[in-house]
């Protein structure tokens, strides 16, 4: 009985260190696409697009930038995924504390 919530308890430690992992990283990327976008702007204003917007436009519209999105998009998805599967494992927690109360209630009622 004990063992599976232990099981359990485990595997939200493991998917916990997993997640602050993902999340770490959806964080960083959605700096870098910020430092991606300023670094290609410059690129694009020595090429001779003299205004902001012109470079801002070529710059999001460049494969390194568009790599940052998708890299971003992809890191998102996993941080989401593992965000629920830990509420999920939580939930399972919860679902067990409560069984495990109903029956010493139970039990109690029965005088044992």
């Amino acid at each position: 009985m004990y063992e599976k919530a232990e099981a359990r308890l485990a595997e939200m430690r493991e998917k916990s260190a997993i997640y602050s992992e993902a999340v770490a990283e959806k964080n960083y990327l959605e700096k870098f696409r910020e430092s991606q976008l300023a670094i290609l702007m410059k690129e694009y204003e020595t090429l001779g697009h003299k205004t902001a917007a012109a470079q801002e436009r070529e710059a999001r519209a460049d494969a390194k930038y568009i790599l940052v999105l998708e890299s971003l998009r992809t890191a998102t998805e996993i941080s989401e995924k593992l965000r629920w599967e830990l509420e999920i494992l939580k939930l399972g927690v919860a679902v067990w504390q409560t069984t495990q109360a109903n029956e010493r209630t139970e039990r109690k009622g029965y005088g044992g």
